[in-house]
């Protein structure tokens, strides 16, 4: 088995002798049986990206100029486009299949080996495709969510689906170690540059690892299904929603108090409430009674 192909299997292999356990104070989500091991593993890969990975792409984004920067962009999506025509077929997307591979031919050709996107230019959109989302067209599950060491969110069948796409991906087959591998670590300085802009989306998470987790499954789930989700799925994001944010509200001092009643509003039922009687208000003093008795004409002189 290549080198670049045991990292997944030996991630998933430990998950598996794990117990299974949620993080305390909090809901389960049946999508996380392995939470506490997820969770483990999140924080060591957050610890690396924070010593590591930020470091180097700050410094990446700081001497390298935005042209420069796009054509390395550019260079890394065509590299690995081979992986995105390869599951177009093992889907019988033949007309994906078909621009994918006119996109790949005139990168690489008009482009200057990817380095240009005339592509797009032409109508040639980007799309994405994996063999984990080739085996959810076929209706596998996604199966339990891991966090793998170093490559981050994940789940079963995204986990065994990143080994298959290792043997569509041009950089295996090159013999040159230096090559190889400089070609995967500027694919993770890349990749990492790209997400500088987005981490400001994470400031306001209550909790950063759910709040990713939930990206990473929703967003695989709209790959699969092309945006039509499930019923049921439906009220698991509706049932997470709720959990979460009664989690904040105790973190926040407990459930807001009720508005109390106005000054001015009834606290009574209201009069001409069906089954209460209605009574007349009582006249005030400086007013004529609402219902007063006709005066008696005075009685006649009497002729003296």
């Amino acid at each position: 088995m290549p080198r670049t192909a045991s990292l997944p299997l030996l991630a998933m292999l430990c998950l598996s002798l794990f117990g299974c356990a949620t993080a305390p104070g909090t809901q389960p989500d049946p999508r996380d049986p392995f939470e506490r091991v997820n969770r483990a593993t999140y924080r060591f890969n957050d610890a690396v990206d924070r010593a590591v990975l930020k470091p180097v792409a700050l410094g990446y984004r700081k001497v390298t100029p935005r042209p420069v920067r796009t054509g390395v962009s550019n260079f890394i999506d065509n590299l690995s486009y081979t992986t995105t025509i390869v599951n177009d077929l093992l889907q019988l997307k033949f007309k994906p299949f078909l621009q994918d591979t006119g996109r790949l031919v005139v990168n690489t050709t008009v482009g200057i080996g990817g380095l240009f996107d005339p592509a797009t230019r032409i109508g040639l959109q980007k799309n994405e495709e994996d063999l984990g989302l080739t085996f959810g067209h076929y209706g596998a599950g996604p199966g339990p969510y891991i966090v793998i060491p170093f490559l981050g969110p994940s789940d079963l069948r995204d986990g065994i689906g990143r080994v298959g796409d290792i043997f569509t991906d041009p950089r295996h087959y090159i013999s040159n170690s230096w090559v190889s591998y400089g070609l995967w670590g500027l694919q993770v300085v890349d990749t990492r540059s790209r997400l500088l802009d987005s981490e400001k989306v994470l400031e306001g998470a209550y909790d950063r690892y759910a709040f990713l987790r939930n990206v990473y499954l929703q967003r695989r789930q709209y790959l699969v299904t092309g945006g039509e989700t499930s019923k049921q799925q439906q009220q698991q994001e509706q049932q997470q929603y709720e959990d979460e944010k009664k989690i904040l509200e105790e973190t926040e001092g407990g459930e807001q108090p009720q508005t109390p009643p106005k000054a001015n509003s009834p606290q009574g039922p209201q009069p001409g409430t069906p089954g209460q009687p209605t009574e007349p208000a009582p006249p005030r003093s400086n007013e004529p009674n609402p219902s007063p008795v006709p005066p008696q004409p005075p009685p006649p002189e009497q002729p003296h």
